[in-house]
């Protein structure tokens, strides 16, 4: 735990912001194959600019899905209909070129290292090498730093209140925004927030007092605690001063460009791939839900107060090559004791987190925006493991 009075800031996107369309077209699409073909083998990457939206990758499927179809609902529901506003679901682009997953990958994914010897049942291989990490903490409820679930629901209240405006016909915002919270920190502990960063795409004749008055009383009033906030917390709304011109006519969108708001806004540490676009043989996606679900049920059973686990792989093979554990000197265990009761409690091969999360249903296009981690409507949030692991520590 750190020590002294300083400040940590994370960031947040919404649903709107072009490199968050192409997460969610992404997983929209990974969706609609599990629908049909729970063992399908996807990595789909979307590219999306000004007019037109790019979807390439990997797929191997019995499945058939109208992609330009899922592109334009996807696009259509976040609110894009209009040039003008960045970009029209109903007259955009779309261009396709979709290969199978390579035949010596999929080989060793289909049957792991260990289960290569005649007789011996077959496990799923992992689909990559790599690392990944999970974290939990108790700064709040959802056992997740605070600076970046701050900064997620001001993003998701920024696009509530746009999509309630538009429905009463007098919205003076538009899809792309970011937020980001800086929290000031006593030894370890939050004491306040100390700034507040909203950027909201907006209309052409909305005034900057406008816009300030409805984010300060519709969105930042409505999302943090009026105790965080002091009399010299600092408030900036749009600090350009002018964000007329948003989404893709603004900015290229990737698939994969945003991880560090996809997992725990930088205060842990991360392996680096994306999650999203992957099914779930695919460890870059399911190991790093794994090793959040470790963490936060070792905090919730309280062997811990903060908790990160590192799992890696190497491509083909089913179980993970390392375990690494660090509770930051908040546990009454050794980091080792932890490592070799996780072993006990937890499956680590791909075949084990798939049945343990359940992760061969269409549930992946829910994470595509606000975060992976802190939700509940997630598999990897549960606490189920508590009372197995409190046993193991007895």
């Amino acid at each position: 735990m750190k020590k002294g009075n300083y400040l940590f800031t994370s960031e947040s996107v919404t649903e709107g912001h072009p490199d968050k369309i192409a997460d969610r077209i992404s997983d929209a699409i990974l969706d609609e194959i599990l629908k049909q073909d729970s063992e399908a083998r996807v990595a789909c990457e979307v590219m999306i600019t000004t007019g037109v939206v790019y979807v390439t990758g990997e797929i191997t499927t019995s499945a058939y899905v109208d992609i330009p179809k899922v592109v334009r609902r996807e696009i259509e529901e976040i609110g894009y209909t209009d040039c003008d506003i960045g970009l029209d679901a109903n007259t955009c682009g779309v261009i396709v070129s979709i290969d199978e997953q390579s035949s010596d990958i999929s080989e060793g994914v289909t049957n792991a290292l260990e289960t290569r010897d005649e007789g011996v049942k077959q496990k799923t291989g992992a689909g990559d090498q790599g690392i990944m990490f999970g974290y939990a903490c108790k700064q709040t409820e959802e056992l997740m730093p605070l600076p970046i679930v701050l900064a997620h629901k001001l993003a998701k209240r920024l696009t509530e209140t746009r999509k309630q405006l538009e429905l009463e016909g007098n919205s003076p915002l538009r899809p792309d925004g970011k937020t980001q919270v800086t929290v000031e920190y006593q030894d370890g502990k939050p004491k306040k927030v100390d700034t507040i960063v909203i950027s909201t795409q907006h209309t052409e004749n909305v005034t900057q007092e406008k816009l300030e008055e409805l984010l300060k009383l519709e969105v930042i009033e409505k999302v943090i605690d009026s105790d965080l906030i002091k009399e010299d917390t600092k408030i900036l709304i749009n600090p350009s001063g002018r964000f007329v011109t948003g989404g893709p006519k603004g900015d290229v969108g990737l698939t994969g460009r945003k991880i560090i708001v996809d997992t725990y806004g930088g205060w842990s540490r991360h392996g680096g791939g994306s999650l999203s676009t992957k099914d779930a043989t695919k460890v870059d996606r399911s190991a790093t839900y794994m090793a959040r679900y470790i963490a936060k049920n070792v905090v919730a059973a309280g062997i811990a107060e903060e908790c990160e686990v590192q799992l890696a792989y190497a491509i083909g093979k089913a179980e993970p090559v390392s375990i690494f554990v660090d509770t930051f000197g908040t546990s009454e265990l050794k980091d080792e004791e932890i490592v070799k009761i996780v072993r006990k409690v937890f499956k680590l091969d791909p075949d084990g987190i798939i049945e343990q999360l359940d992760l061969r249903k269409p549930i992946f296009k829910e994470t595509s925006a606000y975060g992976h981690f802190g939700r509940d409507i997630f598999s990897w949030e549960q606490t189920d493991k508590v009372q197995e692991l409190k046993e193991l520590i007895k």
